[in-house]
């Protein structure tokens, strides 16, 4: 057996429920591909799978309890949580993912997750109406803003009869993904990446401000992905409620001009700059000093002004030009757009999206884009923006390298 895994080591949190009973034979599987396992039960799984059954497949120890003297006389959970280089939850009931979701830390395995610096990956398995219950697809969504790694699930006949979403995927089908996700590893080390990402907000007055939809959180998985890469990473992110993601260095910004002037400082010291955000196109020519006065029935006219042009900018540096990469977020002729804004930027790669899309785009949590280049196209189908991230940088990867 290929030791795909080999020295990887997996913290597995098993949660109560039927599927409980794959997981020895993911153990198993993980085992060979050379990784080390450590397991944590909850009280719910031990109804369904023994201690003593992982113990023997795993060659460790399997920790149950949050409040075990022996093991806390260490800082037992602390130590687990550290000592892993992923976390996956397989199965993971509704009610762990609820746990997980508000951060709550009321046993062992919450404990871990909330604690750990790894990445944690979830494999869902429930009722399929569990599953469809609007609280448990918030709970996903919000974990996915987490950037936690949603692993299925599968569709199918279920212990309880019910046929539909909720199934576990195979323990094969998670290996095969924890695979995936290392082999994306460290492929971007010693690569210095600039990111913007967010809107931007153009003042009218102390009180007012134009602005778009944008909510960051392509942004911020690209961040996110690429520093899980190894990559140095420089966030500039407009106005947005999001959490700077783990090794990120954030330069926090307002307007279009702002963000202009760090995106140029950053540029000439990156191998690779994106720009995500989305940018204002016009600004306000004369802010007013005063919160402005609604002026009886009569019309209010405001003279706007172009904005800089920031992704055009970069690319258009004559020394120190990093890999520039767009994005064209756009409601119709999309392609078209996109192509013509590549041409007409000199970029190297651009992304397209149509956030016209419902569900899709600005505010949600999955995208879809076609990737454009010189003499090339490739269409990422919907899925979350995490692993959309991971997909378009490693896209970006190959063409980097190859230049």
């Amino acid at each position: 057996m290929q030791q795909t895994l080999a020295n990887k080591r997996i913290l597995l949190g098993i949660s109560g429920g039927i599927a409980a009973y794959k997981s020895a034979d993911l153990v198993r599987r993980l085992k060979e591909r050379g990784a080390e396992v450590r397991v944590i039960l909850t009280d719910a799984a031990q109804h369904f799978i023994t201690p003593l059954t992982l113990q023997a497949l795993s060659g460790n120890p399997v920790s149950t309890s949050l409040l075990d003297p022996a093991a806390e006389a260490a800082m037992g959970h602390i130590e687990l949580a550290k000592w892993a280089d992923l976390v996956l939850v397989a199965p993971a009931s509704a009610d762990v993912i609820a746990r997980m979701a508000h951060g709550l830390a009321n046993d062992l395995l919450t404990t871990c997750v909330l604690a750990t610096a790894a990445p944690v990956a979830v494999a869902p398995a429930m009722n399929q109406q569990m599953y469809k219950n609007i609280a448990t697809q918030q709970n996903l969504a919000r974990l996915n803003s987490y950037n936690f790694y949603i692993y299925g699930p599968a569709s199918g006949e279920q212990a309880c009869g019910d046929v539909g979403a909720g199934r576990m995927l195979e323990p094969l089908e998670l290996v095969s993904a924890l695979e995936k996700h290392f082999n994306t590893e460290r492929q971007l080390n010693n690569i210095k990446v600039t990111i913007t990402a967010g809107p931007t907000r153009e003042a009218i007055d102390p009180v007012r401000y134009i602005s778009n939809h944008s909510s960051g959180k392509m942004g911020f998985a690209l961040a996110a992905q690429a520093a899980a890469m190894g990559a140095e990473v420089t966030l500039i992110s407009g106005p947005v409620q999001l959490a700077t993601p783990a090794g990120v260095t954030r330069i926090d910004v307002t307007s279009a001009q702002q963000m202009y002037d760090a995106a140029m400082a950053q540029a000439v010291q990156s191998d690779i700059f994106i720009g995500c955000a989305a940018v204002a196109d016009y600004r306000v020519a004369q802010i007013a000093d005063e919160k402005m006065k609604k002026q009886g029935d009569s019309a209010l006219e405001l003279k706007l002004v172009q904005n800089p042009d920031i992704i055009a900018s970069v690319a258009a540096l004559s020394q120190n030009r990093p890999f520039t990469v767009g994005f064209a977020a756009e409601t119709q002729n999309i392609l078209q757009y996109a192509q013509d804004k590549l041409n007409r930027k000199k970029l190297d790669l651009i992304c397209a999206n149509d956030v016209s899309a419902q569900h899709l785009g600005f505010n949600s949590d999955d995208n879809a884009v076609t990737l454009l280049w010189q003499h090339g196209q490739h269409s990422l189908p919907v899925q979350s923006k995490t692993a959309l991230a991971s997909a378009i940088l490693l896209q970006i990867k190959q063409l980097f390298s190859a230049k």
